[in-house]
């Protein structure tokens, strides 16, 4: 038996011929006819590279924001507080995404932030007409809805600017139901098929078809708004406008530098043949 919507579920029957799959680094039972969420697919995608990595001599893993080993809780979702093997720790969003300064394991993150609005950006590869805009939306509604079991309501907006496409998802904690997939683990799967990287079990590539013509997307961005601000201090922000001011201070003395002696090498010619002429 195997776990269509996770390719990193180990499955086996049990006696009476019950298909159970647990999920590779964690062994969080799964419900394969959903998706998984994104803490626990992370947690199973950085097992392998972390016994490749530890294999030999053991080592931190890198300190990515992208890339980490994700602390889950029993539901799934994140821990509001992540942590590395360096002992560096933050805080990070229902989808998580740091969203503050990172500090040592004193740091204390109150909640876990709810990211209510996605935005997924798109560019399609250059073709001689644009789509149509009706069809292109129609059909990317219906794959959110039948591939990744997203509810029509939470797709906000669709909009095509050719050959740009941009997908709006909004989904409050208020509204969302235990049995609605959550738009972040939407949104990651999602990213995973146009990268080529599917986490279904199937593995197969992504196929998008618009009246017949191939949706052939290469390029993806998402932008992640939580229902709070991001706590990042202006430590940082403050350094990068010294840095700019100070170059900006040091290019203005410069110019200035530079009108003076050529002004003074001007004077000094003109004294010069002034002399000569007497």
């Amino acid at each position: 038996c195997t776990c269509a919507t996770n390719k990193w579920a180990e499955c086996a029957e049990d006696g009476s011929g019950n298909c159970t799959c647990t999920l590779v680094g964690s062994n969080h039972k799964v419900d394969c006819s959903t998706l998984t969420s994104k803490c626990l697919l992370m947690r199973a995608e950085m097992t392998p590279l972390k016994e490749k990595r530890f294999q030999g001599r053991p080592h931190g893993l890198l300190d990515n924001d992208g890339i980490y080993n994700p602390d889950c809780k029993d539901s799934g979702v994140f821990t509001a507080r992540q942590c590395n093997q360096t002992d560096t720790c933050w805080c990070v969003n229902t989808a998580g995404i740091r969203r503050t300064e990172k500090g040592d394991k004193s740091l204390s993150c109150r909640e876990l932030v709810r990211t209510s609005l996605i935005y997924i950006q798109m560019k399609h590869r250059k073709r001689s007409s644009a789509f149509d805009v009706p069809a292109l939306e129609n059909t990317l509604k219906h794959l959110f809805e039948s591939r990744y079991k997203l509810h029509p309501k939470y797709i906000t907006r669709i909009k095509y600017d050719c050959p740009l496409i941009q997908i709006h998802l909004s989904q409050s904690g208020s509204e969302k139901s235990g049995c609605d997939a959550d738009i972040a683990d939407v949104a990651y799967y999602f990213e995973k098929d146009v990268k080529h990287d599917s986490v279904f079990h199937s593995n197969s590539t992504l196929i998008v078809s618009v009246n017949g013509d191939t949706l052939d997307i290469e390029k993806i961005r998402i932008y992640y708004v939580d229902e709070k601000p991001p706590e990042f201090c202006m430590s940082q922000l403050a350094t990068g406008i010294s840095a700019v001011v100070t170059v900006v201070v040091l290019t203005a003395a410069f110019g200035i530098t530079l009108l003076l002696i050529l002004r003074w090498l001007r004077t000094r010619k003109y004294e010069k043949v002034e002399i000569k002429e007497m």
